[in-house]
């Protein structure tokens, strides 16, 4: 028996047992969102030296991120700028809430885009023909800031563009209901974007799209 494991039985046996990628938690056990919050994530991401891959390069890394609550203020402040009006967080929109977990009445996509503009273009293209395939609304893209100068070569050879896309609840429906649309969203544009004859397809890819969460890479 390896040390500190239980005995095997079962269906378990503990030679199985491997190290896996390292995974911090914080939370706010009342689920109060605060900036101490995102704060203490990013000093576990900088604790944690080996969380899955590390490049040949030293400061290539292994894409590692946050998930956090959808920070509504900040998004509503910087959306503005970019002339897109988000929902307010209490307002029900048409969908009606139901669910224990905190929703906003709109999602918010965190999308890799081919640098190309050609490229990105018909991308977004194709994500505004699955937000109307499912029955939803398109508000808007807004480019996300960014700043390479930390990361390898490699890294910066495979560089996609970082942008957020934002979507309107548009059907009669629960909050969960409007997360499996979301949901279906993704997987129509993920299998578009594969199917389509764009070169640089490969640069495509959501880290998250929900309207409950968000994540940063």
């Amino acid at each position: 028996m390896s040390a500190g494991l239980p005995p095997k039985q079962g269906l378990y046996d503990p030679q199985f047992e491997h190290d896996s990628c390292g995974v911090g938690f914080v939370v706010d056990v009342h689920g109060r969102k605060s900036n101490d919050i995102v704060r203490k994530a990013l000093q576990v991401l900088i604790n944690m030296l080996h969380r899955g891959a590390k490049g040949s390069e030293s400061n290539t890394g292994d894409g590692a991120g946050i998930l956090i609550q959808i920070p509504h203020q900040f998004l509503q402040d910087e959306c503005a700028k970019a002339g897109i009006e988000l929902p307010e967080e209490d307002e029900r929109s048409e969908c009606k809430r139901d669910s224990a977990q905190p929703s906003s009445k709109y999602g918010v996509g965190m999308v890799c885009l081919p640098r190309k503009p050609e490229s990105r273009r018909r991308c977004e293209d194709l994500f505004a023909g699955a937000i109307e395939q499912t029955g939803q609304r398109l508000l808007g893209w807004r480019d996300v800031p960014t700043n390479n100068e930390p990361i390898g070569a490699s890294a910066k050879a495979v560089e996609p563009m970082f942008r957020q896309v934002f979507i309107a609840c548009g059907e009669n429906g629960t909050d969960d209901d409007f997360e499996r649309r979301l949901f279906l969203i993704r997987k129509r544009v993920e299998k578009a974007v594969r199917n389509s004859d764009i070169l640089d397809r490969s640069h495509f890819y959501l880290s998250s799209l929900s309207a409950r969460t968000i994540i940063y890479k």
